[in-house]
């Protein structure tokens, strides 16, 4: 399974500021934005494209316009506050959501709400900030594919080895794209050193 981890130092001053316990939601929105954006980039880069010519002031010049129709998903809640900036630089995409709540006591996540925009041969950039278990972005991943999605970007901030580990055990051809790739779970299954519970921290839910 592919594993990208961004080596960027915005990115890194980005995650830090995210990381740090004092970083209030009023900070912690725009930041997340600003880092989901690096993660598109990163995650846009192999995408089809097909020729364009345009005419500047000054004279004709080739160009290119993406090929391919992306579909972005995130995983409700805490998946939202990386919808924007993606629309930003994807302003044609369409949108599904995947809602999915985690069990304290289990730490197994279990659906509510499913709904997907045609997915038929596309690619589908999953939004879900942090990759612990892997069970929320498994569950999502594989609802993209039987809706026939031909390839699946997952974007987070931060990953756990284990989410990793499963992910690469259950869709080899899956594309995980994250800021850092964290040490480890506790015993709660949070990401360790992680950021705590991103949903919390960006609307301010404690």
């Amino acid at each position: 399974m592919p594993l990208t981890i961004l080596e960027h130092a915005l990115a890194a001053q980005i995650l830090t500021r995210l990381r740090d316990i004092g970083t209030p939601p009023q900070q912690f929105r725009p930041l997340t934005r600003a880092l989901t954006q690096i993660l598109v980039v990163e995650a846009a880069r192999t995408l089809p494209t097909r020729p364009r010519t345009v005419r500047t002031p000054l004279e004709e010049t080739p160009g290119v316009l993406l090929a391919t129709e992306v579909v972005l998903v995130p995983v409700l809640r805490a998946g939202l506050g990386m919808l924007d900036a993606a629309l930003e630089l994807l302003p044609e995409s369409t949108v599904g959501y995947v809602g999915l709540e985690r069990d304290e006591a289990t730490a197994i996540a279990t659906s509510y709400y499913c709904k997907l925009p045609p997915t038929q041969d596309r690619t589908a950039f999953l939004l879900d900030p942090m990759l612990a278990t892997g069970g929320s972005a498994a569950w999502a991943a594989n609802q993209l594919y039987s809706a026939g999605a031909a390839h699946v970007v997952l974007l987070c901030v931060v990953a756990a080895p284990q989410g990793v580990a499963r992910l690469a055990e259950s869709f080899p051809k899956l594309h995980v794209i994250t800021a850092s790739l964290d040490r480890d779970l506790n015993d709660r299954k949070y990401i360790l050193p992680g950021l705590g519970d991103f949903g919390d921290r960006l609307y301010g839910t404690f």
